[in-house]
């Protein structure tokens, strides 16, 4: 699939890998940074989805995404994302992406809006518990350094496919990052995916856009 990234803001708190690790499958090793667990928050707008030589697909191409993860290693040692939730507007989506990616996408009633020095990100299941609210506002352009490239840098995410470990490929540039500074946190998504809530500040960056291809499954 290709895709597009836009608004994106990364919300990530730091956890005990000892809280975090029995909530990752067997095959999968947690992926730690300075001895600590890292789960994030992360919604954007996402447009233009569609498959290689067709146009995008109408009405579904367009949609708000939030999603919960976390990161890992696979058997072969490479770095990738597992989610706890994905969160997206468009049910087609979310039956599309549960069916064909194995992913745990939930059909969620959501917006993303931008204001000259502000981004406002609401979501809240159709079915269910979890809601979010987040008010942000973004800075300067920022140099990512080690920590920023192991919370933004990951090219494979990672699911369950008939009991076995799978993963997609995913490519795209460096992250254009930016600094940011949350206004409004609200949110229970965390609680409402197997996640403990976090508590304190989170780490914060915001990038404006980013183009995206995802490749099919192929097993671990």
């Amino acid at each position: 699939m290709l895709q597009q990234w836009h608004r994106l803001t990364f919300l990530h708190w730091p956890f005990d890998p000892a809280t975090i690790r029995p909530l990752i499958p067997y095959g999968l090793d947690l992926d730690t940074f300075d001895g600590a667990a890292w789960v994030g928050l992360t919604p954007f707008m996402l447009t233009g989805l569609r498959l290689p030589f067709l146009p995008a697909f109408p009405w579904i191409s367009r949609f708000p995404e939030t999603n919960v993860r976390t990161y890992v290693r696979g058997p072969d040692g490479e770095g990738g994302v597992w989610f706890f939730t994905l969160e997206a507007s468009r049910l087609l989506a979310v039956l599309g992406a549960r069916l064909f990616f194995r992913l745990p996408y939930r059909w969620a009633r959501m917006s993303v809006l931008r204001t000259r020095t502000r981004v406002a990100y609401r979501s809240a299941r159709w079915i269910g518990e979890g809601n979010n609210h987040l008010v942000i506002e973004p800075g300067q352009p920022t140099r990512a350094g080690d920590l920023e490239n192991f919370l933004t840098a990951r090219y494979r995410l990672y699911t369950i496919l008939q009991g076995r470990i799978a993963y997609a490929q995913i490519f795209h540039h460096r992250w254009p990052l930016h600094a940011a500074k949350a206004l409004h946190i609200e949110q229970n998504l965390f609680a409402n995916s197997g996640v403990p809530q976090p508590s304190g500040a989170p780490h914060l960056l915001y990038s404006p856009r980013l183009e995206v291809r995802i490749d099919r499954l192929r097993w671990a």
